[in-house]
């Protein structure tokens, strides 16, 4: 019995150990697509501007990753183990600039006149920030934000953002400003240690009154119509209806176009490429990863002798894309699609 346990207690000692999980490879697969390989930002906010990272502790960067930003993009990683997301903050670390260490905050709330901090928040914050706290508009990209800023003014009313924010946090960030971005240190403009505090009891009280983002309930991806009509009568009749719709047609297309040497692709699907260039630019302003789905297409399909319309559909791009700024351009796009084709249909 006793020669049966030791061999059994040096099998497990024989066995390798877990490998800790990679942080840079973690950061590549979940981060770099937005805040860049190199953290300098995309659609994402640069986190290696030297004076983010030693500003802000662990527990803020694990509330982040967490819980995202509702409607602001960045999404929740809740499918991330505890020490998959430890590793994750271990690499942002190496690049705090050499010599910097993450600044110590207390954790106990300050109190301010809120109501004070509102007119004061209007005078000084209103303009990047919103009248509300709804941040600037667009992403971290250069085609959505002037190109002198580094950074888009974050979303303060945002619930994410204030379930991860210390009270001590954003005092301290109104003090010292943060270099690198158009965030100026308050001191230095004049106000007093009481107007911060005013300023930060203002910014806490919108998590009373603001409720989270939630995408719209469409969870159909896509847009589909039977037609009457031939594949060639119908294919005529989405252009037709797309013009009228103020849409320009760029081309249409075989589904097959490019598999197969000319004149030898099936016909039996049909793609309907349109533009309007001012409601894309718009819409690319907002988020430039629209520009996937761009120009609007829609398929005609025949399958078995019956003919279909079909479409992404647009109101499923702000869930996909976690961006509320989406929800009333992809509402307009939504109403567009259905009167194509339904009118192409009819």
């Amino acid at each position: 019995m006793m020669r049966l346990a030791c061999f059994f207690l040096l099998s497990l000692l024989a066995l390798p150990l877990a490998a800790a999980p990679d942080g840079a490879e973690l950061y590549a697969q979940n981060c770099a697509v937005c805040h860049g390989a190199d953290g300098r930002g995309g659609v994402g906010v640069p986190l290696a501007l030297p004076s983010f990272l030693p500003s802000v502790d662990d527990d803020y960067l694990t509330a982040t990753i967490r819980n995202g930003r509702p409607g602001r993009v960045m999404p929740a990683f809740t499918q991330l183990r505890d020490d998959q997301v430890r590793a994750i903050i271990d690499y942002l670390r190496h690049w705090m600039p050499a010599g910097s260490t993450v600044v110590k905050l207390s954790r106990e709330p300050v109190h301010g006149d809120a109501q004070r901090g509102k007119t004061l928040f209007a005078q000084r914050c209103a303009a990047c920030h919103g009248a509300h706290g709804e941040g600037g508009h667009g992403t971290g990209v250069t085609f959505s934000r002037p190109r002198d800023l580094p950074i888009i003014a974050p979303a303060l009313n945002n619930p994410g953002f204030l379930a991860a924010a210390t009270d001590q946090m954003i005092k301290t960030t109104l003090m010292n400003g943060r270099e690198g971005t158009p965030m100026v240190s308050f001191l230095q403009q004049g106000l007093s240690e009481r107007d911060i505090d005013d300023v930060v009891s203002y910014v806490r009280s919108f998590a009373g009154t603001v409720q989270g983002w939630r995408p719209g309930n469409d969870d159909t991806p896509m847009l589909e119509m039977d037609s009457p009509y031939s594949l060639a009568e119908t294919v005529e009749a989405v252009k037709r209806a797309a013009v009228g719709k103020n849409f320009r047609i760029i081309r249409e297309q075989s589904l097959e176009n490019g598999l197969y040497a000319p004149g030898e692709e099936g016909q039996e699907t049909t793609i309907i490429y349109f533009c309007n260039f001012n409601f894309i630019n718009q819409a690319l302003a907002l988020d430039p990863r629209v520009g996937l789905f761009m120009p609007c297409r829609i398929t005609v399909v025949e399958r078995a002798g019956q003919v279909k319309v079909m479409s992404i559909n647009p109101k499923y791009l702000s869930r996909l894309f976690n961006n509320a700024e989406l929800d009333k351009p992809c509402e307009e796009m939504h109403q567009v699609y259905l009167g194509i084709m339904e009118e192409a249909t009819l």
